[in-house]
């Protein structure tokens, strides 16, 4: 037999280091050879680590969330027979006592969960305690069914347990009793809801990365936002048009048709298609429109890339946004689908509110949220020199922007045209 030290692989160009996000073998366990033994997770993308041997784990480095760097002793696999080579020579100049600079564990520690004690213990533990003065019984109290406990403690209340509603088999319970208290504790209102226990989650892998993204943007960059109501109505109309026609081509939301019209006007406004490097001091304004698009997964947030959206059509928009969600939310994104945006659309959809926030995904300098359509009367022409009220469809277009890159002149211009694309949508169909 013979111990295998199994190191952390180079998982991409660049990539110095990875954090355990979660192990799939414990200590003791018999792997197969390719067999997956950890996720970890890079700047770029989360990746599976397989097994090169066959063996038994004898040890492994670190917990979930700790951080590991390329080269470092991963995993500790003894095999059978010898190991030859330059990895038999670097198991055998370390004991496996001192192999690890992290701490090594068996299994992920979990929370531990704060635990509610049983009816009939709290029956017990009360009726030990020494019995303070007691409150007068009712006559009708005393033929009420319920335990000694639940006796002395509607006694310790002052409670009359014949006003209490008992349980479906008529014996009153502590739990009735609480339902009483807080009834008549409310004014006659039952509570609102009952108290959870406590939960400690330690934050690792994506959720770790947006706490960590996030802050920095904000710790960072100076945001302003800018917020501007469009009157989309006309382009609702088209949209239903064009999905009545569409045959076996994706179905269309306004996500494509929002693009679209950023792709149209971003030529006049450079600034906003950008990404600022500032310890270089340099800001980098692209030809080409790397949309990068906000996508909730079971994980947390993630912005797979949109390549080249300027030279995609509105059904080839719908197609690949579709494609990308989905990779997204199954976890098969690739990290060159989660990198290299140069501006990025987040949006919220009936959820949307009437404006939002967004917070830069740094290092760009801009990012664009619509919000909710809503309906609402407004004033309108009436073709006839005059006005008159109509329901008119209505959606807020929010923009957040580096305010060291782009100016507030800039960004109101920029969504300002965006605007006039959206309430007059025959301009987006034309070159």
């Amino acid at each position: 037999m013979a111990k295998f030290t199994f190191n952390m692989p180079d998982v991409g160009e660049g990539v110095a280091e990875a954090e355990i996000v979660e192990w799939h073998v414990k200590v003791g366990d018999r792997v197969e050879e390719d067999q997956h033994l950890v996720d970890v997770m890079t700047d770029k993308a989360t990746i599976d680590i397989e097994s090169p041997v066959a063996g038994v784990v004898t040890a492994l480095a670190g917990e979930v969330g700790d951080t590991i760097a390329v080269g470092a002793v991963l995993v500790v696999i003894e095999v059978e027979g010898e190991v030859s080579g330059a990895q038999a020579e670097a198991a055998a100049a370390q004991s496996e006592d001192d192999m690890f600079d992290a701490p090594m564990s068996e299994q992920v520690a979990e929370p531990i969960a704060l635990e509610t004690p049983d009816a009939s213990d709290v029956d017990d533990a009360v009726a030990a305690a020494p019995a303070p003065a007691r409150a007068p019984e009712s006559r009708a109290a005393a033929k009420v069914l319920a335990s000694p406990a639940v006796r002395q403690r509607a006694r310790n209340l002052g409670v009359d347990l014949a006003q209490v509603k008992p349980a479906a088999d008529g014996r009153v319970r502590h739990a009735d009793l609480d339902a009483f208290l807080a009834y008549n504790a409310g004014g006659g209102f039952a509570a609102a809801g009952k108290a959870r226990g406590d939960e400690t989650i330690k934050v690792i892998g994506l959720r770790k990365r947006i706490a960590q993204n996030m802050a920095a943007a904000k710790r960072h960059i100076p945001h302003f936002t800018y917020v501007e109501e469009c009157d989309v109505t006309d382009l609702e109309d088209l949209r239903a048009q064009l999905n009545a026609a569409r045959g076996d081509r994706p179905k269309l939301t306004m996500l494509p048709l929002l693009i679209t019209a950023i792709c149209k006007v971003i030529p006049q406004f450079p600034m906003i298609n950008a990404r600022y490097d500032d310890e270089a001091g340099v800001v980098t304004r692209y030809g080409s429109v790397h949309l990068g698009m906000a996508t909730q997964t079971g994980s947390g947030l993630m912005v797979p890339v949109i390549r080249d959206a300027q030279s995609r059509n509105l059904w080839q928009l719908a197609r690949e946004i579709g494609r990308l969600a989905e990779a997204a939310r199954s976890g098969k994104a690739t990290s060159q689908e989660l990198s290299g945006s140069t501006l990025t659309i987040t949006s919220l959809g009936p959820l949307g509110g009437v404006a939002t926030t967004p917070v830069i995904n740094r290092p760009e300098v801009a990012i664009l949220g619509p919000n909710r359509i809503v309906e609402r009367p407004m004033f309108v022409a009436d073709g006839m020199g005059g006005e008159r009220i109509a329901k008119r469809k209505l959606m807020n277009i929010s923009i957040s922007c580096d305010h060291r890159v782009v100016d507030g002149h800039d960004a109101a211009s920029f969504v300002q045209g965006v605007k006039r694309l959206l309430e007059t949508p025959a301009l987006l169909l034309v070159d």
